[in-house]
């Protein structure tokens, strides 16, 4: 199961995986019936959760159901407990938007569709299409902002970031996730570095252009960012962390004041 979808992430082009991942995974999920594990977005429970991973599977990570990960779990459970975004809508912009956590915002805002806005370069989920680096939409544009997993992947990260700054509105705040090193000091990049192998072995996944280290927050306050770097996964209990399968991951909480 670990080698084959290793496989496929590697090999099957991402718009293609994100049509098709919705009846594949469910199906790979009959294998892990059971109640050791329960996902927080869609409430399935399995005995663990599928392997995942591009270049290092990571046991007990993909949720068969509604295919979230780990940090989508983390994230959610932050959203849904530490902010208002599910009671009040407010026009939220969601950047390269996870299927997990769109279903579930698509429900909290229905009757106030027009206010949750999705984005990205080429998914076919998403309503609008436009490169982060370049975003056409006005200034002050959103008083909430979701984007993760998606600056190691652009070319100028610190451009993406002044795009982000630019249209939220002030008074606003997002949450802005990369994957971060926390054994580096410094982000590691080298745009000479071309070839999909070199850039795996080095960065961690073929598409990607950096590895973040301890300075990312740093990165996010170069934009006019203030930040909250918050060790979430550690002010739960060892039960939940367990329960949920969740991460070691920080939440990076940016505001615009």
């Amino acid at each position: 199961m670990k080698k084959l979808i290793r496989w496929v992430l590697n090999r099957v082009p991402r718009p293609v995986l994100q049509r098709a991942a919705g009846i594949g995974v469910p199906l790979l999920g009959l294998f892990y019936a059971g109640r050791g594990v329960e996902c927080p977005l869609c409430g399935a429970r399995r005995r663990r959760f599928l392997p995942y991973g591009y270049v290092t599977t990571r046991p007990n990570a993909l949720c068969p159901k509604c295919l979230s990960l780990e940090r989508h779990r983390l994230l959610w459970l932050y959203l849904e407990r530490e902010t208002d975004l599910l009671t009040r809508p407010v026009r939220l912009l969601h950047i390269a938007p996870e299927v997990c956590l769109m279903r579930r915002l698509k429900t909290r805002y229905r009757g106030h569709e027009e206010l949750y806005v999705t984005a990205d370069l080429e998914s076919p989920l998403a309503r609008l299409h436009f490169d982060v680096q370049d975003i056409p939409l006005e200034n002050d544009y959103a008083e909430v902002i979701l984007c993760n997993h998606l600056l190691e992947h652009v070319a100028d990260d610190a451009q993406a970031l002044r795009e982000l700054y630019r249209v939220m509105k002030p008074g606003g705040w997002g949450i802005l996730l990369s994957p971060v090193d926390p054994m580096r000091a410094r982000t590691f990049e080298d745009d000479t570095i071309t070839d999909p192998a070199e850039r795996t072995r080095l960065f961690g996944q073929y598409d990607h252009r950096r590895i973040y280290g301890r300075d990312y927050p740093a990165r996010l306050r170069a934009a006019g960012f203030e930040v909250a770097d918050i060790d979430y996964a550690g002010q739960l209990s060892p039960g939940e962390r367990r329960r949920y399968a969740l991460p070691e991951d920080r939440i990076y909480v940016v505001y615009k004041n």
